[in-house]
């Protein structure tokens, strides 16, 4: 599958292997902390605020500055500019100047001569604390109506009315902690003083462009005067789209302040205390159905912790309310969305963005709903599923989601209806280790909600020796981008892959870019690469036919070759001919998602360009005596569309669903009572491991399933859409908890699903209600 593509006319949905997995398994990859640094240069460490709320007047920087090797300390008084790195409200200090609102948030800047000296020194922050009352938690944030932004609400139909005539009414509650990015490579850039007081930044980011804006704005530069670059990150998820923007500017900061080069990298402790998670929530709900279990009415109250300062908070929770529905029709529904404000850190963009919370709080009700009735789970999901030609409550219609051919096929070829009998049958037998089995679907809507972000841009080289450079504004995360893109160029230019290079994402190549976030990485850059493509190939289609005499239709471009006519001539070849004929050869290519109307107010139109796809699931094993579980077995069908490339999309597939298996079940962030994160570092926080993966698993794509939207080659996105086939886990520990009562009831279980949370879990389901 991974053996490099030999020499064919076709190049995209070939399985190739990863443009950089060579350099991968043998170290040779250069993150941004393994580029060499000149002569001279710095390093930097954040000193932060150990509390929670608290003001301060003054720094004492004495001990700091007494350090061995340490150069300096910067404050906020040394910011020329804007002392803030919000990207979207301005309310996030680089530096604190006399109050802080988390525990970890930053308050000066140690320089120093070595990485581990300015951390050293960091540690020996003084000030003039005066602590103050801290808000903590969503209950908390409620009951002082501490609310960062304003709360929000969807609605379709009548919720209120429908609810008064349904036959029958449920009512819950249900809680989701948030999650740590736990990248592999943490945060960090390098800033390399330029000529007449500009910068260069290598950061660890995916959004380049907002870096070079924030850096701008703090040292009173124009955004010309301030390249970023990234050649790739050793993950991301999310966690580098807003909140890189503190560590480059922090570093570019010290860079202009003492005219040298400046690193600044994250410790793995200081970088979890200092930056953003995936937000936690709190759902309430009131539902009505009838006697099979349909929904007709639903109010649903979503209460999310957003930390100190906006963040991304906005746009995260108003994708939880679009995805509010997941697969269902909600022919009544009131989605009532509060944003709190707590004195934790802001927390931030996380793959899915919103859209998982808002997923899980449906599959949560109707999970409750199939166990007050007595009805199989799998059999209310399946009977509230949308239908074609119906509408989504925010009214855009669900036409081009295969939904009922995903899940109906899995249920039929993962034999459903036979597990659910042994299940039974086994648990009827087995008084402690119970079974549970749990099929969910996936439907996630692809762009970005703010409109203005979906559009790309490339530039394209061809040099006279036939080999290709393409720039574009995409960043490379692991997740095969580059991979893809090479692929496409080489499509429309009829040469090898191996022909194409990608370069790093630079600001000074590719302006304006927009965050690889979203899933729409493929979907904006390989429109956008492709048009530069399409824009050589025809100078040199039109040159070639004036050269021998024939139709542009008659031009062919196969195999590294160029067919004119009876002519036959090679790439390289006809390259450097039209260099000697002054054939312009480097272009750019430009793209907008087209069909996009969404009204933020109204929470109403067409936000999405299409749907993404998938179902899994999923079988476990749950000891009741010590809370642990096992994941038995996993089988999932997910729709990529045309797939670019197969490999990298069954990678993201089960990278993806073992990232949401551990956000539901294992992974769980913990507060003290003073407001510190006591889960900061891999003793304390648990992600995933090779030995979490089951041993019976199946991971396949939907076949001939082209993108009904004119997507890049007809493909579909795959970046977060996998992190939700997770659910399918949680809910079979759900429902392995239910085999322990004996009788019709909810199940009491909160995510993540942790063995002491299983262990509560069971003990209420022993008890009689």
């Amino acid at each position: 599958m991974n053996a490099p593509l030999s020499r064919t006319n076709t190049c995209v949905g070939q399985a190739i292997q990863h443009e950089s997995a060579h350099l991968h398994v043998t170290g040779h990859a250069h993150y941004t902390a393994d580029v060499p640094l000149p002569a001279g240069a710095l390093h930097a460490a954040i000193a932060y605020s150990p509390h929670a709320h608290a003001r301060f007047s003054t720094i004492d920087c004495t001990d700091m500055l007494a350090a061995p090797e340490v150069v300096g300390v910067l404050t906020a008084r040394d910011i020329p500019g804007q002392n803030n790195y919000g990207g979207i409200r301005p309310d996030d200090p680089l530096l604190a100047e006399t109050l802080v609102e988390y525990a970890g948030q930053p308050v000066c800047l140690v320089v120093a001569d070595s990485h581990l000296a300015a951390r050293r020194a960091a540690r020996k922050l003084s000030a003039n604390w005066q602590p103050l009352a801290a808000i903590l938690d969503i209950d908390s944030a409620l009951a002082a109506d501490s609310f960062l932004l304003p709360t929000e609400t969807l609605v379709r139909g009548d919720a209120d009315a429908a609810l008064a005539i349904a036959p029958r009414h449920f009512s819950g509650q249900f809680e989701m902690g948030g999650q740590e990015h736990f990248y592999l490579e943490g945060q960090v850039a390098v800033a390399i003083p330029d000529d007449d007081k500009g910068v260069c930044i290598r950061s660890s980011t995916q959004h380049p462009s907002e870096i070079q804006h924030i850096v701008a704005h703090a040292l009173c530069l124009s955004a010309s005067q301030v390249t970023v670059q990234c050649r790739r990150m050793g993950g991301a998820f999310g966690g580098k789209e807003s909140q890189a923007a503190l560590v480059a500017t922090l570093a570019a900061l010290a860079a202009r302040h003492f005219g040298r080069t400046v690193s600044l990298r994250l410790d793995r402790d200081d970088d979890m205390l200092i930056t953003g998670k995936r937000h936690d929530f709190r759902v309430r709900y009131q539902a009505g159905t009838d006697a099979a279990g349909h929904l007709l009415a639903l109010d649903i109250e979503l209460a999310s912790r957003c930390g100190y300062s906006a963040d991304l908070s906005g746009p995260v929770n108003d994708r939880a309310m679009l995805h509010i529905d997941n697969a269902y029709w909600l022919p009544a529904v009131r989605v009532t969305s509060h944003r709190l404000k707590t004195h934790t850190v802001s927390n931030t963009a996380f793959r899915g963005f919103g859209g998982p919370q808002g997923m899980l709080a449906i599959e949560a009700v109707l999970d409750d709903i199939a166990r007050q009735l007595g009805i199989d789970p799998w059999t209310v999901r399946r009977r509230n599923l949308y239908q074609p030609h119906q509408h989504t409550p925010y009214g855009m219609s669900v036409e081009g989601a295969p939904l009922a051919r995903l899940v109906d096929t899995l249920a039929e070829d993962g034999r459903y209806a036979d597990k659910r009998r042994a299940i039974d049958a086994f648990n009827a037998a087995s008084p402690y280790v119970k079974r549970g089995l749990a099929l969910t679907p996936v439907k996630f809507g692809i762009s970005f909600t703010a409109t203005h972000y979906n559009q790309a841009g490339a530039l394209l080289h061809i040099y006279t020796d036939g080999s290709v450079l393409i720039h574009h504004g995409g960043t490379e995360m692991g997740q095969g981008l580059f991979t893809k893109i090479a692929q496409i160029v080489a499509e429309e230019l009829g040469i090898h892959i191996d022909r194409v290079r990608v370069s790093a994402t630079d600001t000074a190549k590719v302006p304006n870019t927009s965050a690889t976030a979203a899933s729409s990485g493929s979907d904006l850059n390989g429109q956008a690469a492709a048009a530069a493509a399409k824009c050589l190939r025809s100078r040199l289609e039109a040159f070639a036919a004036t050269r021998f005499g024939v139709s542009t239709d008659d031009i062919r471009f196969a195999n590294d070759d160029v067919f004119a006519g009876a002519h036959v001539l090679s790439f390289e070849e006809l390259v450097k001919a039209a260099y000697f004929a002054r054939i312009q050869l480097f272009a750019t290519g430009y793209y907008a998602t087209p069909d996009l109307a969404y009204e933020k107010g109204s929470f109403q139109g067409r936000p999405f360009y299409y749907f993404a796809c998938g179902a899994a699931l999923a079988e476990v094993a749950v000891d009741t005596l010590t809370g642990e579980m096992r994941t038995l077995s996993l089988d999932v069908l997910h729709d990529a569309g045309h797939s670019l490339n197969p490999a990298l999309d069954i990678g993201q597939i089960e990278g993806g669903l073992m990232q949401g298996l551990g956000w539901l079940t294992m992974e769980q962030l913990v507060w003290k009572n003073d407001g510190t994160l006591a889960t900061h570092a891999p003793s304390t926080y648990k992600i995933p491991s090779a030995r979490d993966w089951p041993e019976a698993s199946r991971i396949r794509l939907l076949q001939h399933a082209p993108n009904q939207a004119d997507t890049i080659h007809r493909s579909k996105a795959i970046g977060e859409p996998p992190f939700m086939l997770g659910m399918a886990v949680f809910f079979a520990v759900r429902d392995a908890v239910a085999a322990c009562a004996s009788e019709h009831c909810s199940v009491s279980l909160n995510a993540p699903a942790t063995e002491e949370a299983i262990l509560v879990a069971v003990q209420k389901a022993r008890t009689p209600q």
